[in-house]
């Protein structure tokens, strides 16, 4: 396994870390969870990502179970706010009250005395940018969280909270952004604005939900059991991908995965990390041989040359951000 330093901070994480977004608590009896961050631990990976809306609260407790045991200095352990956990007015978005009462709440199910990264899931339009940033500040001060990171904020979002984490010495050092050779969405701002205030990308979905393994033939049915057929999450967002145009442009990326003796999701993962504003990728896993696979994309190099090839077979399948003008 390679590490990379978040952001301009001292904090290095894996290139690969493992997320229990859709798995843990919901797809995945508990088991198997617990033999997918072994198989996740067994790689190398150090660096585990969940949320405490995920499935509930329970993929949380779930992964908190999992890690149990484990020397904590020497893994890396984030979570995230903003959704609702509860029923309550007061349950979800970036107020201080629910921030504090979320932070020890995860912490709990996480069974930790702190976790090394807490994430603002989305911007909260509905609350003040201080009251939010004063919060995570006396997170900090209190040893609960040691960084501060956001997910899915826009290239604006960024700057503005940088300049707030800045006047109350908050160490605000990543964005978890969905990212793959299909999804480039925040090459044309989000990176940008990232690089300018000091903040990596920890990315999400680099296999598309599953579509740039090869598994989805076009013209096919998609394979019994797989994210495309199940109702429990995922299914409507792999649908943008499920056209023929885009299956048949992916196996047609098999001749440079075998060029470079790589897997095709061994392939799409080593192309995330290409970026070098990108520090880590989330994978998950529904079995422990998928973790084993994609943690060998830790420490591939893509040439520009097999980087261009990639670009020239997908070509108009991918989507970039609406608002760029210039040619991808």
């Amino acid at each position: 396994m390679e590490f990379r330093r978040l952001g301009r901070s001292g904090l290095s994480v894996s290139e690969i870390s493992y997320g229990n977004w859709l798995t843990h608590g919901s797809q995945v009896e508990e088991e198997r969870a617990n033999s997918c961050v072994h198989a996740a631990l067994d790689a190398g990976i150090t660096t585990f990502d969940t949320a405490d809306v995920y499935a509930g609260t329970r993929a949380e407790a779930v992964l908190g179970r999992a890690l149990a045991g484990q020397r904590r200095e020497g893994l890396e352990i984030f979570t995230k706010v903003y959704w609702p956990t509860g029923t309550g007015a007061n349950d979800r978005g970036l107020g201080r009250k629910h921030i504090i009462e979320s932070a020890n709440n995860s912490l709990k199910r996480l069974q930790t005395d702190y976790v090394d990264l807490y994430q603002a899931h989305r911007f909260d339009r509905t609350t003040p940018l201080e009251e939010t940033f004063l919060a995570f500040a006396d997170l900090v001060r209190q040893g609960k969280v040691l960084y501060v990171g956001v997910s899915e904020w826009t290239a604006e979002q960024i700057t503005l909270g940088a300049a707030l984490a800045r006047e109350l010495h908050v160490p605000l050092i990543s964005n978890q952004p969905q990212y793959s050779m299909l999804w480039r969405i925040i090459e044309s701002q989000v990176v940008p604005a990232s690089e300018r205030e000091g903040l990596s990308q920890i990315v999400w979905s680099p296999i598309a939900q599953g579509v740039l393994t090869g598994k989805y033939q076009p013209g096919g049915e998609p394979p019994a059991g797989s994210r495309a057929t199940d109702d429990k999450g995922g299914s409507d967002m792999i649908a943008r991908w499920m056209r023929d145009d885009v299956l048949e442009r992916v196996q047609q990326l098999r001749p440079i995965a075998d060029e470079v003796g790589l897997s095709l999701a061994q392939l799409a993962v080593a192309w995330v990390l290409h970026n070098p504003n990108v520090a880590s990728a989330i994978v998950g896993a529904s079995r422990p041989e998928q973790v084993t696979e994609t943690a060998k994309a830790a420490g591939v190099t893509l040439s520009d040359e097999i980087v261009a090839k990639i670009d020239d077979v997908l070509g108009d399948v991918v989507e970039y951000d609406p608002r760029r003008t210039t040619s991808p």
